[in-house]
């Protein structure tokens, strides 16, 4: 290898990229006193050995403006390579992994793995005409990775063994039909341990290593998978080498899912990084110029470099005051874009970020460059101060739509009075307020909306029991399978898909699945979902899944389930019974929502209508339970209504509502 530095490019971008006859380097350490490339096996192998010392053919060249560069003759895609660092007097001196490394390589193993040099779009996208979804029309999925869904080399055994990209592609087809249009991914950056949720990322342009199909073997059966996959959307098939590399096996997925008409979008962590480092800190961004932390409080020492606001959740908080450390997340956001295609971006927690010094301005600059760059891509920010529409305020941080509690939490309390059984009392009203846009969102559309997600249902490690009950168990925590249950989150789950916001399912949610998920497959292995169960070994997990994909596609065929208006008609507390009317301002599509919690059927019930004529019954969730319900109530596919004095409308009709149900009517076009 053949370093230059004189005639370099001040405008080269930072880590390595590929250029003819070689590569460039770059990279930010202002306090270095010296900066070293090791690039190649060979050259990594001699440094690593003992009594190695930099010299002057491997130092890079300081820029003036705290970055070191150098151009290195003979460098080609898959080379390995290192920063080796010299901190200032009283400091330390080592490697350091590249802070914008596209990939790590396997060997040697994680946490002392290299980088390797990638030129980027290699791999051949067949989705080239793909466009997202509308941002109101989204329906999104969130799944984690590692434990959605693994198989072996042969196929057959997924427990105690950490999914794949690759093995998540293998359930696209299981996706499209159930009429999600969107996944969102928990955090795929190169994060610290054998497995996490993925929130204590250190490696944050490089795709988390497990999550990478390495044996050939089991690259090859997937290869033949993916090429079924492809041929069946009438796309040309790919080669082995097409995706033999992490970032590829990443993209590969991307393509297949833009490919069933599935958009997808990262959750990308701008609070904080790391979860105690661990063993990695040596070669991580922790310290990245290696200076001597001052004192025992490391952690809000300026001496880390990309860190400086002490902790959140176990890791260290960016130092947004530094416009090196908003540049380097913003265009961790612009790269994700443009190398992996995404369709949008979850913020992890901005309201930690916004809680420290040129935390809003960090904010407001990442929600308007990525406007900018790509405007059809959605930007979902997790804020929980009590601001809650300042994300969404254009004047504000400016983000599109942002995590909403409020439903969730009020669904959640219904369910779990209405466990209490025929007696107890159930606040209609309460949930009836939360179907509403939350306080001061401009629009309906930018709430997020779920009743489930990775935070809440997951196994909490310290009490070791769930952090909260999934929504089988909670609407009968005596038996997640019983009749009482299955009901009452078929009502829950059609409200949740007929109200306004963008409404997201948990992975396993959509066949009720009751038990807590455990990011640790090999020691928590009961834990994983269970496919066999929606697959046909147990028919109510069938029959629900069943209630939801036609719930979404009902979703997607009466605009105004996907629009802003909704007004309430009636809350009955002690018939337990909400009745709510949506439709589109100046177009109509009426539909009307009727809920009710009652353990009997209720004949002859009276309820308003916006209009007079003929109202169809378009979705009874009763017809779901023994799918199809040879005794299912309701009212033969349709109902008139009548003049009649009401509190809202002056139509009346009367209708079976059966128990534990929710219908939807609309008019007659």
């Amino acid at each position: 290898m053949q370093m230059a530095n004189g005639s370099l490019d001040r405008s080269m971008p930072m880590g390595a990229t590929l250029v003819p006859g070689g590569a460039t380097f770059r990279t930010w350490a202002p306090a270095a006193r010296d900066v070293h490339l090791v690039v190649g096996s060979a050259d990594l192998a001699a440094a690593s050995a003992s009594g190695w010392t930099p010299g002057p053919a491997t130092r890079m060249e300081p820029r003036g403006d705290g970055t070191w560069a150098c151009f290195a003759a003979g460098v080609h895609d898959g080379d390995p390579y290192l920063f080796w660092i010299r901190g200032p007097a009283g400091g330390s001196e080592g490697f350091k992994r590249d802070p914008y490394a596209r990939e790590l390589g396997l060997e040697p193993p994680f946490p002392n793995c290299h980088c390797l040099v990638r030129g980027g779009h290699t791999y051949p996208w067949r989705s080239q005409g793909w466009r997202p979804p509308g941002f109101r029309d989204l329906v999104i999925y969130q799944l984690h990775v590692g434990v959605f869904w693994s198989v072996d080399a042969e196929g057959q055994d997924r427990r105690r063994r950490y999914g794949r990209f690759l093995d998540v592609a293998e359930r696209i087809p299981y996706l499209a039909q159930l009429g999600v249009n969107a996944v969102q991914l928990l955090p795929i950056q190169e994060y610290d341990g054998g497995f996490s949720l993925g929130y204590n990322g250190l490696d944050y342009y490089s795709p988390e290593m497990a999550y990478q199909v390495e044996q050939p073997a089991d690259l090859d059966r997937h290869v033949g998978i993916v090429n079924a996959l492809l041929a069946a959307q009438g796309a040309a098939p790919l080669a082995t080498a097409d995706i033999v590399t992490g970032p590829n096996q990443l993209k590969c997925l991307i393509d297949l899912c833009h490919l069933h008409g599935i958009a997808v979008i990262f959750d990308l962590v701008y609070n904080h990084a790391g979860g105690g480092f661990d063993g990695a800190t040596g070669r991580s961004i922790a310290f990245y110029d290696r200076q001597t932390p001052s004192g025992a409080a490391w952690q809000d020492d300026k001496a880390t470099l990309y860190f400086g606001n002490g902790e959140h959740a176990g890791g260290l908080v960016f130092d947004y005051q530094r416009d090196e450390v908003r540049a380097f997340l913003i265009e961790n956001a612009r790269f994700f874009h443009d190398e992996y295609r995404i369709d949008g971006i979850r913020y992890d927690q901005v309201s930690v970020a916004t809680n420290h010094p040129h935390g809003d301005r960090f904010a407001r600059d990442l929600a308007s460059t990525l406007r900018f760059h790509r405007p059809e891509a959605i930007q979902l920010a997790e804020y929980w101060n009590w601001d809650r529409a300042r994300a969404v305020d254009p004047q504000g941080l400016g983000f599109d739509a942002a995590l909403a509690d409020g439903f969730r939490n009020a669904a959640r309390e219904l369910l779990r009075e209405a466990s209490g059984g025929r007696a107890a009392t159930v606040r209609m009203g309460a949930l009836a307020d939360a179907l509403h846009p939350p306080p001061g969102f401009p629009d309906a559309w930018r709430a997020v909306q779920c009743l489930e997600d990775h935070d809440i249902v997951r196994w909490d490690h310290e009490r070791r029991v769930p952090r909260l009950p999934r929504i089988p168990a909670l609407a009968d925590p005596s038996d997640p399978r019983s009749w009482y249950a299955r009901s009452r989150s078929r009502v829950a789950t059609a409200l949740l898909l007929t109200g306004p916001g963008i409404p997201m399912l948990f992975m396993g949610q959509e066949f009720l699945e009751d038990k807590p998920w455990h990011d640790d497959v090999e020691n928590w292995s009961q834990f994983l979902i269970w496919w066999d169960g929606v697959d046909g070994a147990d028919r109510h997990m069938a029959d629900f899944r069943r209630c939801v994909a036609e719930l979404i596609a009902l979703r997607r065929l009466m605009p105004a389930l996907r629009g802003e208006r909704i007004r309430t008609l009636l809350t009955d507390d002690w018939n337990r019974v909400l009745v709510a009317h949506r439709w589109i301002e100046g177009e109509g599509h009426d539909a009307v929502i009727v809920a009710s919690l009652n353990e009997a059927t209720l004949h002859g019930y009276r309820v308003e209508m916006p209009w007079p004529g003929t109202w169809h019954e378009r979705f009874n969730s009763d017809f779901y339970d023994h799918f199809p319900n040879p005794a299912v109530s309701g009212n033969a596919g349709s109902v008139c209504s009548h003049a009649s004095q009401g509190t809202i409308y002056p139509w009346m009709v009367q209708l079976t509502i059966p128990a534990n149900s929710v219908l939807v009517f609309a008019r007659e076009p």
